[in-house]
């Protein structure tokens, strides 16, 4: 419980501890806010659904990431997670010690850094991740403190999960494949991850969370109103401006892969704040179930698009990938192509 950050109070706020300073070329820079993301309004399902579903696959295709509005959680809902979530990291140390562990396999789990005990420089994150789905099979596994964490987090996941699904659904009708190809097991895992990223002395020594891609098929953020995500296009960084209430939605690389490289996974990053308040977001993840047969979907592959991924499971992927977070800069697609 002494990695946490977020339990080092008084003793990070005069100065940066040397384990968490990044060697110059790795550090982040300046990054003024990015005015080009796309913002795509999901009423617009309602006027136009064509238009809708092309602004979501170009934005997939030349950023990997968009924000969405006007998606139907709640505003409520959406402050409600991120009130939880900070009262949950503020809680006393032996309140969420029973939740740490080492072991990347643990259902919900408490941790900080990415692999604190492997990596040479530590990143400026805890972060507390749990399963969400079916929810039966999980809440009781939960925090009973803060008191209203199950309630909460119980009807968000719910919410969210159905969102996902809708953006899948009009995803699958943009690259033109069957109805529901994203149903079943492709989409049958849901899990929560809150990220904290207390208030640093320096922020320019040092990174949130380093470049990185997810591996699993979606991501929806809700980040709040304190700015820290970082998106690289074009070998580029551009800051990702928090929008109230909006998803920042994310293509990861089962998504690449299944499209066959037609849309983009976005590397990302986080940089941690000095001036503003700390900053607390809520990321929900959809992703296969562990056996899943990840491919290209064959109506996407002919002669003149062959296969640019092989076929392979996706505990296979992922497994390298959640042990070993010293690797998490390197490109894992490498490994996958044909």
């Amino acid at each position: 419980m002494d990695k946490l950050i977020s339990n080092k109070g008084s003793t990070i706020q005069s100065a940066v501890p040397e384990s968490y300073i990044l060697p110059p070329e790795r550090r982040p820079g300046v990054v003024p806010p990015c005015k080009t993301i796309p913002v795509i309004d999901l009423q617009g399902l309602d006027q136009d659904p064509a238009d809708l579903i092309q602004q979501i696959i170009k934005a997939s295709q030349e950023y990997g990431l968009f924000q969405l509005t006007n998606h139907g959680v709640s505003e409520e809902l959406m402050q409600d997670v991120l009130v939880v979530g900070k009262e949950f990291f503020e809680l006393p140390m032996e309140e969420k010690e029973r939740f740490y562990s080492e072991d990347p396999y643990q259902n919900c789990r408490l941790k900080s850094s990415v692999n604190y005990d492997k990596e040479k420089v530590h990143f400026w994150r805890d972060s507390f991740r749990h399963p969400c789905h079916p929810l039966e099979d999980y809440i009781h596994e939960w925090p009973q403190n803060p008191a209203r964490y199950r309630e909460v987090f119980g009807s968000y996941s719910i919410e969210v999960r159905k969102l996902g699904l809708l953006l899948l659904d009009l995803i699958c009708e943009g690259l033109g494949l069957e109805y529901g190809y994203f149903g079943g097991e492709l989409s049958q895992g849901l899990s929560i991850s809150i990220n904290h990223y207390p208030l640093c002395p320096d922020p320019s020594l040092v990174l949130g969370l380093p470049k990185h891609g997810d591996p699993y098929l979606l991501t929806l953020l809700n980040q709040g109103h304190v700015a820290g995500l970082q998106v690289l296009k074009d070998e580029q960084w551009l800051a990702v401006e928090p929008l109230p209430n909006a998803f920042v939605v994310n293509i990861n690389y089962m998504l690449q892969i299944i499209s066959n490289g037609k849309l983009k996974s976005a590397d990302h990053r986080v940089v941690p704040s000095s001036d503003a308040a700390a900053r607390t977001t809520v990321v929900t993840f959809i992703s296969p179930y562990m056996d899943s047969l990840i491919e290209p979907a064959k109506s996407l592959v002919n002669k003149s698009s062959p296969p640019l991924y092989k076929s392979f499971r996706f505990i296979d992927f992922l497994r390298p990938y959640v042990t070993d977070g010293t690797d998490v800069e390197k490109d894992p697609l490498e490994r996958f192509m044909a």
